[in-house]
């Protein structure tokens, strides 16, 4: 079973800037093409750093106040991100204001993959490196919603193919498979209780997909098998052991 690569649905042509990159001019491109962020690149195509909106708010919110009463010491001043803050209120330039280290993912990376790396680290945008960890594309969380938008037929081929027929060595008539608006439905009688937790977590699995409903049954309940070192096993229970 194959997932779709950051690759395919990444955008190439990227909006970027260097360290020197001055502050007006890293505002003026997130303006001028729409976007709330960007990477920071050195000489040699390399990700240092990453700016968002954020970052240039901050320099406009910590602005100080002329009419406003001075502020006393605080220890809490010299926290380290109270620090990284302050640096960047004063940023003049892409190098001072980005946030580092940057979060990247590569070219052959899975859509999947991408959207846990997104969810886990908080971020919207991911800058894509190759092989050789060089910029070549950029991913936003929209990019990576595009895989919703895969037909039924689609998905409810590669159901067929890739997990009853490839992985369980059933034949496509065992179960029907019915796909509507990325809802796949399991529905048939298979001959272990395994087969179907596998062909369930498999179908969760594939690109586009966004439920499955589990209607199969079974005519053996081999869980107590399963500990059995000696038993023979293959790419189905390869499947089992990471559920």
């Amino acid at each position: 079973m194959k997932h779709d690569k950051i690759g395919s649905v990444m955008t190439t042509e990227v909006v970027r800037a260097t360290y020197g990159t001055p502050f007006k001019e890293v505002a003026r491109r997130l303006a001028e093409h729409r976007i709330s962020g960007l990477p920071v690149i050195d000489e040699d195509e390399k990700v240092i750093g990453v700016i968002s909106e954020t970052d240039l708010m901050l320099r406009q919110a910590r602005t100080p106040d002329p009419y406003a009463p001075k502020r006393r010491f605080s220890l809490a001043g010299l926290r380290p991100g109270v620090r990284r803050q302050a640096v960047k209120a004063r940023a003049r330039t892409a190098g001072q204001l980005m946030t580092e280290p940057p979060v990247t993912a590569h070219a052959d990376d899975t859509i999947v993959e991408a959207a846990r790396t997104m969810a886990r680290r908080r971020v919207e945008r991911l800058p894509v490196l190759d092989e050789e960890d060089r910029l070549v594309g950029i991913v936003t969380r929209r990019d990576l919603l595009q895989v919703f938008l895969r037909p039924d037929r689609e998905i409810r081929q590669e159901v067929v193919d890739e997990v009853l027929v490839r992985s369980l060595w059933l034949a496509p008539t065992t179960v029907d498979v019915s796909v509507t608006e990325g809802v796949v439905t399991l529905t048939g009688h298979v001959e272990r209780k395994s087969e179907s937790e596998i062909a369930v977590s498999m179908t969760r699995q594939i690109d586009g997909v966004v439920a499955v409903v589990d209607k199969l049954t079974f005519r053996l309940d081999d869980a107590r098998f399963r500990a059995d070192e000696n038993a023979p096993h293959g790419v189905a229970d390869d499947w089992l052991r990471r559920m």
